[in-house]
């Protein structure tokens, strides 16, 4: 199983970065985790989206699925015959109104965001308590600390395990999820302080600290805005996990 960052900055893009999204490849199974600005050129340059498996939404902050409605323009209007998206309607897996928002994205004004489907490209799957296959991929998500329905998701494949917090505050569940995980890639918005507003986001400290009493084998950190000292962020993660710490970078590729 191998990890491709598509766009790793925060909140945002940032200077010549793209905002969170990832490539899942795990032998002839592909799907991407997140698709924020500007993420959809980083996967054009690399995978035909129609080979992907699947579509993963951890919540639906700009941030985290604006390049959404570019792709479906793509799979929609693509002319190659071969390119029909009703003969491989792509899995959409995300939050419970996953389906609506998009479309309301997508629709060209108010008028007939109510009207506007997207099924002839996607079907859509709301996250649930159990897990579901993509490919030969095992899949499962919690749902996590964030002011909107937001999931972390864990990937397993062969033996091998990645876990994804998304946009988090600390808790529990994601504790639970990350056990024992190979790879954390944690999001890690900011440096640590006593008032970061509570249920919003990980600093560096608290991503090490997740790290540490998950088990993990490896941080990877990533979702740092571009206003954000990342050698800072990077310095709390090393000072709470004694494990490697790496900040993600686009276009590289981590094996699992």
């Amino acid at each position: 199983m191998r990890l491709t960052v598509l766009g790793c900055a925060g909140s945002g893009p940032g200077p010549n970065a793209a905002a969170s999204g990832y490539l899942v490849t795990a032998g002839d199974t592909r799907f991407t985790l997140d698709l924020g600005n500007g993420t959809l050129a980083m996967l054009l340059a690399i995978r035909d989206p129609f080979a992907l498996d699947a579509a993963l939404f951890s919540h639906l902050h700009p941030d985290h699925c604006a390049d959404f409605s570019a792709l479906t323009v793509f799979r929609r209007y693509h002319p190659a015959p071969s390119r029909d998206p009703r003969v491989h309607r792509l899995p959409v897996y995300g939050p419970s109104d996953t389906h609506t928002r998009f479309a309301a994205a997508y629709a060209p004004n108010a008028t007939e965001a109510a009207v506007t489907d997207l099924t002839d490209v996607y079907t859509f799957h709301p996250f649930g308590v159990e897990s579901v296959r993509i490919g030969r991929c095992r899949v499962t998500a919690a749902r996590v600390a964030h002011p909107c329905e937001a999931y972390a998701v864990r990937i397993e494949y062969e033996g091998r395990s990645l876990c994804y917090t998304g946009d988090t505050g600390p808790c529990d569940a994601l504790v639970r999820l990350a056990d024992g995980a190979d790879v954390l890639l944690s999001e890690a918005s900011w440096t640590h302080a006593d008032d970061r507003p509570p249920d919003l986001h990980l600093s560096g400290h608290q991503a090490g600290e997740l790290a540490t009493a998950a088990h993990v084998g490896r941080l990877v950190l990533t979702h740092i805005p571009a206003w954000t000292d990342r050698s800072a962020v990077l310095a709390e993660a090393k000072a709470t996990y004694n494990g490697e710490v790496v900040l993600a970078e686009a276009g590289v590729d981590y094996a699992i």
